[in-house]
């Protein structure tokens, strides 16, 4: 394919991943009410009894509601439409690839929606934490009233930070089948990679609970070990196919 048409089938994938999105987001408009409540109650629970803070989300501008709506549909959209745009990604990169390689790379379309999802749920589980370590650190005396797209803007990060960190190693794996990538290249990156999952897990589950810690830690280094595994083995398979083209029986 020439560059325009690289170009052109690059614009139709995108356009499907939007469509894909926006059909998601209109689903979400329905949801957002169910959705609000289920992301405040973190904040929320923190409210009432004698001794507790007040606490709670207040609007302080008159379009804040309608930019949640929005925001928190699109949301909705992207993880609902993650089969269609995960799709249109692997659907973009598999033109290049060979008959025997585009089976591994269907294989790795199947295996990125349930981690991405995977991760949202991830994200969801260690929210309640997160609120109550922070929440913890207030001065005694003070409150909480927190604006919506401060909250919500902190909530998404999460949900999608994790939800990509869960795909990553697929997409390094896809990545060394179009050849751009060695697995020694990914192999020497592995401290980095360790450091920066560490790092991510310690964010995302700040406080004294180090075994919600590892909880994230193992199962994201795990998913790079064996992304790494693969692009061995992938490596080593395009070393014998190349040797065996270099034969002199084989240029006979």
């Amino acid at each position: 394919m020439s560059l325009r048409d690289h170009l052109r089938e690059l614009r139709r994938r995108l356009l499907i991943a939007v469509a894909g999105i926006v059909l998601g987001a209109v689903a979400g408009f329905f949801l957002y009410d169910w959705l609000v409540a289920t992301l405040a109650a973190p904040v929320l629970e923190h409210g009432g009894g004698e001794d507790a803070r007040l606490t709670s989300i207040a609007f302080n501008a008159v379009g804040q509601p309608l930019d949640l709506l929005i925001r928190l549909s699109l949301f909705v959209g992207l993880v609902i439409s993650s089969p269609v745009w995960l799709y249109q990604i692997w659907a973009f990169i598999m033109p290049g690839l060979k008959k025997k390689e585009k089976r591994y790379a269907m294989g790795f379309i199947v295996a990125s929606v349930p981690l991405f999802l995977a991760g949202i749920f991830m994200a969801y589980t260690l929210l309640p934490r997160a609120v109550e370590f922070f929440f913890s650190l207030n001065p005694e005396g003070t409150s909480n009233i927190i604006a919506p797209d401060v909250y919500f803007t902190f909530v998404l990060h999460l949900f999608i930070a994790c939800g990509i960190a869960m795909v990553i190693p697929v997409i390094l794996v896809g990545v060394n089948l179009m050849g751009i990538i060695t697995g020694q290249q990914v192999l020497r990156s592995w401290r980095g990679v360790v450091m920066l999952i560490a790092v991510m897990s310690a964010l995302a589950t700040p406080g004294d609970m180090a075994i919600s810690m590892f909880f994230i830690m193992i199962p994201l280094t795990l998913l790079f070990a064996v992304a790494i595994g693969l692009c061995l083995l992938n490596d080593k398979r395009r070393e014998r196919r190349q040797k065996a083209l270099l034969r002199p029986d084989a240029q006979s």
